[in-house]
């Protein structure tokens, strides 16, 4: 599963700088994340980092775009070989 920024964001700008994927950045009007791109911090934390520092705990799951622990590895495995190739 990806996760998601509701409308509750603050934009205290302490989520993007830890998320590992680069998948949090600032929308038009408050944070969002690129669920291509969300891991859930799976391969890289035991916990998503975002929600971890979340002071306003805006970060949910996103029923939209439901992965399985395994699917979520797959998908960090993507990330890293195409952040290597680069």
């Amino acid at each position: 599963m990806a996760l998601l920024i509701t409308d509750e964001c603050i934009n205290c700008d302490v989520c993007e700088f830890e998320c590992p994927n680069n998948a949090i950045y600032m929308g038009p009007e408050i944070y969002e994340i690129d669920p291509t791109l969300c891991t859930e911090c799976v391969g890289h934390f035991e916990t998503e980092q975002c929600v971890e520092v979340c002071p306003v705990e805006c970060i949910i799951v996103d029923p939209d775009h439901t992965e399985t622990e395994a699917q979520l590895l797959d998908k960090y495995k993507r990330i890293i070989a195409n952040s290597h190739a680069a």
